[in-house]
Formats: structure tokens, C-alpha cells, sequence
């Protein structure tokens, strides 16, 4: 090869590197917040980004119950309690999105780990409230050992979904 292909292909992987480096969601650096818009269920909600787009968006490493009845999924016990929780404590307030392994899953929701400005995090916080369990699926498993640690406390205490029925 001569010299000047080669510094093609080298300027080539410098702008490749530099756009994939800069095509990473805004939403993951410090201090960029975005409002939820629309509310699934317990673990599924959209946001609304700056430009107006929306973004479904899944929560890593939990399951809440599901709240309608569709396909082979049935209305499961605390449902709508833990759908309500979630619209509840969202509202009027914004999200900070952190990402893990894989940034999409099969359906072409975005999976995200999800904080609150005052540093909540919302998928924690659902299961030690007793509103979600553990539900995690590799290469997405950051923070399973908190999760399985706040599964075992919500259910010792009794909460939520660990309630006596």
C-alpha cells in the first residue's frame, strides 16, 4: 500500500472513532435530565427529549408486575399498585438515563437505569418498596447484587409484592 492510502485509512478510523464517541446519548452525562411523557406500567415509561422526541424506555434488572391482560400475559397481583406508584412518583419530575452492556432490547425499547436529580434510583427504590423483583438478563447486570440484597430486605419486611395477600 502507499502512504497516502494509508493516511486516508487512518483519517478514516480518526473520524470513525470520533463520531461513534460523540454519538452517545446526551442523556448519560452528568447533570442532563429528561421529562417522562407517558407512563406503560411499573417498568416501562417514555421520556421526551429536548428536541421533542420521545423514547420508550425499559428498566434494567427488574419485572413489576403486569397490569393488563395481553397475548400470554395475564393482570398480575400489585400491578396497577406499582404502575401507579411509578406515574405517581415521576410526575412533574425529570430523569437522568445511565445505560449498561446492551443499550436496546428485542422489542426496541431502550434499557436504562434510571435517577432522579435528588440521586434516587428508581429501579432500586421499586424494589425495595416492594413493587418490582429482581429480573435480570445478562450482559445487563451492573448492580444485581444490590438488586438481589433490596429483593431480600423488601421481602423479610413484607413489603409490597411480599405482603401477606
Amino acid at each position: 500500500m502507499n502512504i497516502k492510502v494509508i493516511n486516508t485509512l487512518r483519517r478514516s478510523i480518526v473520524i470513525l472513532f470520533i463520531f461513534f464517541i460523540s454519538a452517545q446519548p446526551i442523556a448519560q452525562e452528568k447533570g442532563y435530565f429528561l421529562e417522562p411523557s407517558k407512563f406503560v406500567d411499573g417498568d416501562t415509561f417514555w421520556v421526551k427529549h429536548p428536541d421533542g422526541e420521545e423514547e420508550k424506555i425499559r428498566l434494567i434488572g427488574i419485572n413489576t408486575p403486569e397490569i393488563r391482560n395481553s397475548g400470554r400475559t395475564k393482570v398480575e397481583y400489585y400491578g396497577k399498585e406499582a404502575s401507579e406508584y411509578v406515574r405517581q412518583f415521576l410526575t412533574g419530575k425529570k430523569v437522568r438515563l445511565e445505560f449498561d452492556v446492551q443499550r436496546y432490547d428485542r422489542y426496541q425499547r431502550t434499557l436504562a437505569y434510571v435517577y432522579l436529580a435528588d440521586g434516587t434510583f428508581l429501579n432500586a427504590l421499586l424494589i425495595k418498596e416492594g413493587y418490582a423483583k429482581v429480573a435480570t438478563y445478562p450482559p445487563n447486570v451492573k448492580y444485581v447484587d444490590l438488586f438481589i440484597d433490596l429483593e431480600k430486605k423488601a421481602r423479610a419486611e413484607e413489603k409490597g409484592l411480599w405482603a401477606d395477600r
